[in-house]
């Protein structure tokens, strides 16, 4: 976890002053983010711009979970990777490009896939999750292990021009005392296999993956400093298409 607040060094307080000045982040929400583990399952399409804002928000920590390797059709909305990055591990091209726009973020590569045997030593010691996977089998792992490690989890997806965000953590309690829901409370059951075609069958807006990415960044951006209200209990649904968020509560399930 978090070994606390770190002391900024002065090019860093100049980094990042539009943080600073803000009220609800300020210095001490700063500090938090440059103390903080964040661990970061996919770097494809959720994963570039999640990874590029807590990276130049100044994000301590930073660990990668990936197992893939650039392709030619990943580049139309994975802007962590170039062209002369096609072949390469996706951690290793993300952490090259981490490192050029912000040296004071520490990454940590997994080359791994998320499995249930693996899923907690993976995630354990981090102070927030962030899934962008894309296959249900990694999104029950996750939200799994998560629940079972008491770390809040941010949980996102796109597929052809909708996508949505929410914040999961089970372990907490609402204001009333009551259990905040969990992965399983808003979907029980992963569909049955071949019902939920893959974006390569059914295709994905390039830059609705700047949008939701970027909504996840700012949920994790909120649990480290403790700044608003993390999306608990809400799923924000995004229709790119006709420009629509809309927003559908859930709770925990008896």
């Amino acid at each position: 976890m978090a070994d606390g607040p770190r002391t900024l060094g002065p090019d860093e307080i100049e980094r990042y002053a539009r943080h600073i000045v803000l009220p609800e982040i300020g210095g001490r929400g700063q500090q938090a983010l440059a103390g903080a583990r964040v661990a970061m399952v996919g770097a494809g399409g959720l994963g570039s711009p999640v990874l590029t804002y807590l990276a130049a928000a100044g994000v301590g920590h930073l660990t990668i979970i990936d197992d893939d390797v650039v392709s030619l059709s990943n580049l139309q909305r994975q802007t962590l990777h170039a062209t002369g990055d096609i072949g390469a591990f996706k951690v290793d091209s993300a952490a090259e490009q981490i490192a050029a726009l912000n040296p004071h973020v520490q990454v940590e590569t997994r080359r791994s896939r998320i499995v249930p045997d693996n899923t907690d030593a993976l995630l354990e010691g981090h102070d927030v999750v962030l899934d962008g996977s894309d296959n249900f089998d990694t999104r029950y792992c996750v939200a799994d292990a998560a629940e079972s490690l008491a770390i809040p989890l941010v949980a996102g997806a796109i597929q052809r021009f909708d996508g949505s965000v929410t914040v999961l953590a089970p372990h907490r309690a609402d204001g009333d005392g009551r259990a905040l829901p969990r992965y399983r409370d808003l979907f029980p059951e992963p569909p049955p296999p071949g019902t939920v075609p893959s974006c390569a069958e059914a295709g994905v807006l390039g830059a609705l993956a700047g949008v939701i990415g970027s909504l996840m960044a700012v949920e994790a951006i909120k649990l480290l400093t403790g700044a608003g209200e993390p999306l608990f209990g809400r799923l924000l649904l995004y229709d790119a298409l006709s420009c629509r968020f809309e927003t559908m509560r859930y709770g925990r399930r008896a």
